[in-house]
């Protein structure tokens, strides 16, 4: 079923709320900074400034509302403590100030959450329950040990102490530049989209509010527009890969958010590099997401001076280390040749000093006499350079042609690319 916002519903929270909201966290978490960010900028021909939720104690946004949802709670709550269902941001916030105020926790992450999120957690002195694929499975066994258990259930995003606590994100953006035009806000459940439209459309009723979902996990679109979307798959941001929008936050996002782009995982893997390589910071697929929406539209913010949210920087370094590879590999920057010719002395020798004259790094060697397809007297090389850039490596593919090695390139895959 399709849900959908009721005309002149009240909103489960108020500009009101998010303003004793900061009050209550202030001390507690970092006011992060707004960065300018012109080679971003540079992109998309927008005027970018970034808030680097990345800054904060366990890396991102979650922090604001855990920490409302925290000291809301009474002293009969505090002592039977709290349980959380996460993918890993919301679990580590949840952890950390709960350690900092004395209260137990329990955290429920999908077995799928990546390690680096399940071992910061742990490292926070939360009991952690591994259980389903999940956040919505997660979240069953949350309830269910809740119930059991007299815990305090802390919802990463459909609760109002925790959208009021994300909400004054907004507030300070627009504290430090009043001249935003828009706000690109990551969707997952809603809660970070929610509270920031509230407090954002209270201070400037004209700013245009911009929602960003992996297109695998298209749920705001589908509950927006009564749309039928496929819902899944393997996503790099998974921290906003829910396939349940938020009761309570729905009525918000549908009345105050302008539009909800989808973007794809080529792109969020392009915006984790740009902010890794061009803005120096860390972003995991998530905090780039709305990175990501202006490379897909870069026409359409050109001019505007446009507020990202750099959500989260909990990244795997190893998965951060493919990524920018496999973004050199799109700009030409790495690309590998098969070379197929007569087997003689002084072929590699031969092979490496052509390429050194170019100017290409050669990376790796892999030099077969064996494979069926090459003849009897023959060899393939397969050897992955590094260039300057796509020009470079057509320059090096040429001068390789010119020698008579017959080269062909090899996609990602590992399969030579026919007729070149």
């Amino acid at each position: 079923m399709t849900l959908q916002a009721k005309p002149n519903e009240p909103f489960a929270i108020t500009p009101q709320d998010i303003e004793a909201a900061a009050r209550r966290i202030e001390g507690h978490v970092l006011r992060t900074p707004l960065v300018p960010a012109p080679r971003l900028s540079e992109l998309t021909g927008a005027t970018i400034l970034v808030k680097h939720e990345n800054m904060q104690a366990t890396a991102s946004f979650k922090e604001r509302g855990a920490v409302n949802k925290l000291l809301s709670l009474d002293e009969d709550e505090t002592a039977r403590g709290v349980i959380a269902m996460s993918a890993g941001n919301h679990a580590q916030a949840v952890a950390y100030h709960a350690r900092r105020f004395g209260i137990p926790a329990t955290i429920v992450m999908p077995e799928t959450t990546p390690l680096v999120k399940v071992e910061n957690t742990r490292s926070h002195g939360a009991r952690v329950v591994l259980y389903g694929e999940t956040l919505y499975e997660s979240a069953q066994k949350a309830r269910e040990l809740a119930n059991a258990e007299g815990l305090v259930f802390v919802h990463p995003y459909d609760d109002p102490a925790v959208m009021a606590g994300q909400g004054t994100i907004a507030q300070e953006m627009l504290d430090d530049d009043p001249d935003l035009d828009v706000l690109i806000i990551p969707l997952g459940g809603g809660g970070l989209m929610a509270g920031n439209a509230v407090a954002a459309k209270a201070l400037k009723p004209e700013i245009e509010l911009i929602g960003v979902e992996a297109a695998l996990y298209p749920s705001f679109f589908n509950a927006v527009n009564a749309e039928d979307l496929a819902i899944g798959g393997a996503t790099l941001a998974e921290g906003i890969a829910v396939k349940t929008v938020g009761v309570q936050t729905l009525p918000i996002v549908s009345s105050l958010v302008s539009d909800i782009v989808l973007v794809s995982e080529d792109l969020i893997e392009r915006a984790v590099n740009a902010y890794a390589c061009l803005q120096h910071t860390l972003a995991e697929g998530a905090g780039a997401a709305g990175l990501a929406a202006m490379l897909k539209e870069p026409q359409r913010y050109a001019g505007r001076k446009v507020g990202l949210v750099l959500c989260g920087g909990n990244i795997d370094t190893r998965l951060l280390a493919a990524i920018m590879v496999r973004e050199l590999e799109r700009e030409d920057r790495i690309v590998a040749f098969r070379l197929t010719t007569s087997d003689r002395p002084g072929l590699l020798g031969k092979v490496a000093s052509l390429l050194g004259d170019q100017g290409a790094n050669i990376l790796e060697v892999s030099h077969g006499r064996l494979f069926l397809d090459v003849p009897a007297k023959g060899v393939s090389l397969d050897v992955t350079v590094e260039t300057r850039g796509a020009a470079h490596s057509q320059a090096i593919e040429a001068m390789l042609r010119a020698n008579g090695f017959a080269p062909h390139r090899v996609l990602p895959r590992g399969l030579a690319e026919p007729g070149r």
